[in-house]
């Protein structure tokens, strides 16, 4: 006889009412709290570190520049930008073919804000029995004193969440000295009350709806799913038949199995399902029933893992394999795209070049030359002023003036007109390519050059 993970659609069957989860212990519980915090220091804190006289992490919308540890980046380096967010999807991909949700049940920030949300509704109104006694009291003082607790807590919360999101992309200094002294501009405003509103009721409100109806993670993530792929399982051939039975009983002299139906699993579970009907699109992987049920075993004297990460492939008898195609070419992918992207920040220009020709196309001067005009716009991408030397490749055939050094600010754009004149009346009329070459004085490695065209009249 063989097992295996049973999976069932159970949307359908979902309580109607709020879910009030149980205070449990355990060892996920416990990482869980680990990469919370450590999701909230980088969160809260990022934004308030200083690099170079700086803010270190901050998208300058108005500016069109994006500042990280010393590196700037624009619009031009948009490709850039691109690969960080397909290596974050295909990390992604990687991680659900090893351990399925795990990424929602540890650090999605909206399974991350919930856990929070959750904690302050037990603060503020007690343990889960002495919630749902709450929701079924009528109103009076104490639950209108517990309930405006719990919401303005709430508030807060996803007020400091906005804030710490919106010090992204305006000066997180100015934009608290701004709230402090209520001077605050509308569109700050508005962005701040979007994002506190969307934290409150996405968190404190939706909670697992946002997972099992919003998020296209879930409807997607079976398909993903292997033999081997670590999921949060209960081992129906240990558990079952399911019964309560006295402590240090034994399970196999009464004709029962391991689970002694306290449903305790069910309590913790953020989405509130019942793990024991089976792999569900609403479990998120966040091991609280796993954490639950260990300790019911402790206490029963029975063996831990009722409940556990396991493989469909080991809970058959097998062995789990670790190293299989789709995780090796998901590991492959990654390495590429990682190995792309330092070589694309390692070798990207830190300057840009910009030509725009005169619309009069050519002119004669008074020494019978023929003149072109060209606008060049010189970027400095770095955060220090810099030095450039402006060239022309080919300047054997031509003279020029405003060619030469050009200073540029840190993270700005230097302009110069530029003559470029030739003597040769012989040759036949049309355009032929110039490049114009920027070098940086301070760093020989650092030059760019790029095309345009000189334009002649035809001669009589």
């Amino acid at each position: 006889m063989t097992s295996h993970i049973p999976l069932k659609d159970l949307t359908p069957a979902q309580q109607g009412g709020p879910i009030h989860t149980r205070s449990f212990k355990g060892l996920y519980r416990n990482l869980r709290l680990l990469g919370a915090s450590a999701l909230m220091l980088l969160f809260f804190g990022t934004a308030w570190i200083d690099w170079n006289g700086q803010q270190a992490v901050l998208w300058d919308l108005d500016s069109k520049q994006f500042h990280i540890f010393g590196a700037t980046f624009w619009p031009q380096d948009f490709t850039l930008l691109s690969a960080i967010l397909m290596i974050a999807a295909f990390g992604l991909f990687f991680i659900t073919v090893v351990a399925g949700r795990v990424w929602c049940g540890y650090s999605c920030p909206q399974s991350v804000w919930t856990w929070i949300f959750m904690w302050v509704e037990k603060v503020t109104e007690g343990e889960r029995h002495q919630r749902i006694r709450l929701d079924a009291a009528p109103w009076s003082l104490n639950k209108l004193l517990r309930r405006s607790a719990k919401h303005g807590l709430w508030l807060a919360i996803s007020l400091a969440t906005a804030i710490g999101f919106i010090g992204y992309f305006t000066p997180v200094r100015e934009l608290v000295s701004d709230l402090l002294s209520w001077q605050v501009g509308a569109t700050t405003a508005f962005w701040l009350l979007c994002f506190t509103a969307a934290t409150y009721f996405n968190a404190g409100w939706l909670r697992e709806q946002v997972c099992v109806h919003m998020c296209p993670y879930s409807r997607f993530q079976s398909a993903m799913f292997d033999a081997d792929t670590l999921l949060v399982t209960y081992d129906a051939a240990r558990g079952e038949a399911r019964g309560p039975r006295k402590k240090n009983t034994d399970p196999a002299a009464s004709g029962l199995g391991d689970c002694i139906d306290c449903t305790v699993c069910v309590q913790v579970c953020p989405t509130g399902i019942d793990i024991r009907d089976g792999l569900q699109i609403d479990c998120i992987s966040c091991g609280a029933c796993i954490d639950a049920c260990n300790g019911i075993m402790d206490q029963m004297g029975y063996q831990r893992g009722l409940i556990r990460y396991t493989s469909e492939r080991a809970l058959a008898g097998g062995k789990t394999h670790w190293l299989r195609p789709r995780l090796v070419g998901y590991a492959i992918a990654l390495l590429l795209m990682i190995g792309g992207l330092v070589w694309g920040l390692q070798t990207r220009p830190l300057i840009d070049l910009d030509i725009s020709r005169d619309r009069s196309v050519f002119r004669a001067n008074s020494n019978g030359e023929i003149d072109n005009i060209y606008t060049l716009k010189v970027l400095n991408k770095t955060q220090q002023p810099r030095e450039y030397s402006l060239s022309l490749a080919d300047a054997e055939r031509f003279n020029t003036q405003g060619l030469g050094n050009l200073q540029v600010p840190a993270g700005e754009t230097g302009t110069v007109a530029v003559r470029v004149s030739r003597r040769d009346a012989t040759t036949a009329a049309g355009s032929e390519p110039l490049e114009f070459v920027v070098q940086d004085l301070n760093d020989p490695a650092s030059r760019v050059s790029d095309e345009s065209t000189f334009v002649s009249p035809a001669v009589r």
